[in-house]
């Protein structure tokens, strides 16, 4: 599999040890200081790219790979706002997009384990939480893999309304509190506390090494595909 680079951090250079580990090719490495080389992106050399870049670049690199009809798996956070839009544009020239807010397989068992403690917590008169710690390297707050616990809380809880990057006084709004300290690969913490006792769960990532690998099996799962897909679609949780 011919695979390209967009985005040469520390996330993408882990991506490109673990392809050449598995026999894959890197058709082309898309960093800041040669991003006009994304038009060059087509099937005839790339059979699907991993995009990690930053907030305010990744609409725009997205874009700019699926308008070449090149399958892309994102990892960007940040840029969620204009998600639907993505979505639209990928159908409209037929391409193919997978996105996840955490490649981890361990998170995406995370997920799932905080919608179902959600659920048994509604209506148990528990005030819940969370707290994210990442890398100071981070750009955005809350993580995404943060605000989609949120989201997997706030569906399956009536007691929260929405999410807020802050303290919080108001009973309907979770808080979700943002710490950015190194060295911190990413550690998410959800609380719930009543006046007898407190429940949490927690994920803490070691080591970058396993968004990575989930990234390199999105990307294979991706060659050839079109459509809509997500982390669901390729563990079947």
């Amino acid at each position: 599999m011919k695979v390209g680079l967009v985005g040469y951090g520390k996330m993408g250079q882990a991506i490109e040890k673990i392809l050449i580990a598995k026999g894959h090719s890197i058709s082309k490495i898309i960093n800041i200081d040669n991003i006009d080389g994304i038009k060059a992106i087509n099937p005839e050399n790339t059979d699907v790219v991993i995009e990690f870049t930053a907030p305010e670049s990744a609409l725009h690199n997205i874009k700019a790979v699926l308008t070449n009809k090149v399958p892309v798996v994102s990892g960007s956070t940040g840029w969620l706002d204009h998600y639907s839009e993505v979505v639209d544009f990928c159908n409209q020239q037929g391409a193919g997009f997978f996105y996840a807010s955490n490649y981890s397989l361990g998170v995406n068992i995370f997920f799932k384990l905080n919608e179902q403690l959600a659920k048994m917590m509604n209506g148990q008169n528990y005030e819940s939480s969370m707290i994210e710690i990442h890398h100071t390297q981070k750009l955005d707050a809350p993580s995404g893999t943060a605000i989609t616990l949120a989201e997997g809380l706030i569906a399956n809880n009536d007691s929260k309304t929405k999410w807020v990057n802050k303290n919080s006084n108001n009973p309907e709004e979770l808080e979700i509190i943002s710490e950015r300290v190194d060295p911190a690969p990413g550690t998410h913490e959800i609380t719930y506390s009543s006046v007898v006792d407190t429940i949490k769960i927690s994920h803490e990532a070691h080591s970058r090494e396993g968004f990575a690998q989930g990234a390199v099996l999105a990307a294979e799962f991706m060659a050839g595909k079109k459509g809509i897909y997500s982390m669901d679609d390729l563990l079947q949780l």
